[in-house]
């Protein structure tokens, strides 16, 4: 039970702190990406807090032997760039680029009932459901590589 509240407060927090920076107005997220147009350069800020919040947090929480709700730390095992993390990453860029939203911001926005909104998570859902089924649907294993 303390793990899933911890979840619940570490999502609460994050999604307070998206909507407090402005991260889920897609208008915002736009401008903020428009840097060859009408630049707006707020989001910066929310970029900078976020790196520096990151960067004292893992010294912070790596120090520690074990994490408070698990028994080990979960990192990436893996740092080598490869097409799928390059092709993941430009689609992802191109994604919020055009819509506004990513996964985070679209999920906090959802409260809004916004078309625009409802139809990106619907867009995410399904392909996510593409991802995992589809490669099993053409006879192919859909378990990440390494």
């Amino acid at each position: 039970m303390r793990e899933i509240m911890s979840g619940l407060g570490a999502g609460l927090l994050f999604g307070g702190g998206l909507a407090v920076g402005g991260m889920t107005d897609p208008r915002i997220v736009v401008g903020f990406l428009d840097v060859a147009g009408d630049w707006n350069p707020t989001l910066i800020f929310v970029l900078l807090g976020a790196v520096v919040t990151t960067f004292i947090g893992y010294r912070l929480v790596l120090r520690r032997p074990a994490p408070v709700f698990a028994e080990t730390f979960a990192l990436p095992a893996r740092s080598e760039m490869d097409s799928r993390l390059l092709g993941g990453a430009a689609l992802f860029g191109v994604g919020w680029g055009l819509s506004g939203y990513c996964p985070g911001p679209a999920v906090a926005s959802a409260a809004s009932l916004q078309p625009g909104t409802l139809v990106f998570l619907a867009a995410m859902l399904f392909g996510m459901v593409c991802v995992r089924y589809g490669p099993t649907f053409f006879g192919r294993s859909s378990a990440p590589a390494g």
